[in-house]
């Protein structure tokens, strides 16, 4: 056996650029309330359990959220789970306890969280897993250091209506009495949330650059094995 490459002339050029592609909201700056769920190690289970994971669709998947604590066993919301309480409804920031989305891998968790209407996730820590694909899904995961983090649980407990504003542009958190907290966040990220891009979007933007460069170089060419023997 061995590699004979020959020339594909007779392949028509194939742009992967030709399709529009959705891109997602851009995030730029938020200014949203409150609604904190004070426990750590919430892992993707808890936030869609896996019986939801059958669709591969995101619409819808919001009702499903937090599923075994919104509702009994008999599907009637639990009034006393945060996201049920009527002074939370509509909230756009979703304060959570340390070590937030660990467990299984599931992109069915951030879809879960945006379809419902959460932009962004404020905790001391992320599992890995889930941050990356929290940003590939336009849902900030916005890290704080603990003393901010207690801060930000007293003061939903004491006023409901606690509004923050987040400036992804400055990285900044900033809280009702006009501190500003900074947080980290890669620079590729964050691009692709303040123009609402994914990877896919990202790679589509620069297409005519990449055709261009591939018009300036010799036709492609097929590989093959051939038995020679």
């Amino acid at each position: 056996f061995f590699l004979r490459v020959t020339p594909c002339s007779s392949v028509p050029p194939v742009s992967l650029f030709s399709e529009e592609h959705r891109a997602m909201e851009p995030f730029t700056t938020l200014t949203g309330r409150l609604v904190a769920i004070p426990a750590d190690h919430i892992d993707t289970d808890q936030i869609i359990p896996a019986r939801f994971l059958k669709t591969i669709s995101k619409a819808g998947l919001g009702q499903n959220l937090f599923a075994d604590w919104r509702y009994d066993e008999a599907g009637r919301p639990n009034p006393d789970f945060p996201l049920n309480r009527p002074e939370h409804a509509g909230a756009r920031i979703l304060l959570a306890g340390d070590n937030f989305g660990c467990g299984s891998s599931r992109e069915h968790a951030p879809w879960a969280l945006t379809d419902y209407g959460f932009r962004a996730i404020i905790s001391t820590s992320f599992a890995d897993i889930f941050r990356n694909n929290a940003l590939k899904n336009g849902l900030l995961p916005l890290i704080v250091d603990e003393a901010t983090h207690e801060q930000l649980f007293s003061l939903v407990a004491e006023d409901p209506e606690t509004a923050l504003t987040i400036d992804l542009d400055t990285q900044s958190l900033i809280l009702p009495d006009g501190r500003r907290v900074t947080f980290p966040i890669d620079a590729f990220s964050k691009v692709c949330m303040l123009e609402g891009l994914d990877q896919l979007g990202y790679l589509l933007k620069h297409g005519p650059a990449i055709e261009a460069f591939e018009a300036a170089h010799p036709a492609r060419v097929n590989t093959r094995l051939k038995d020679e023997g």
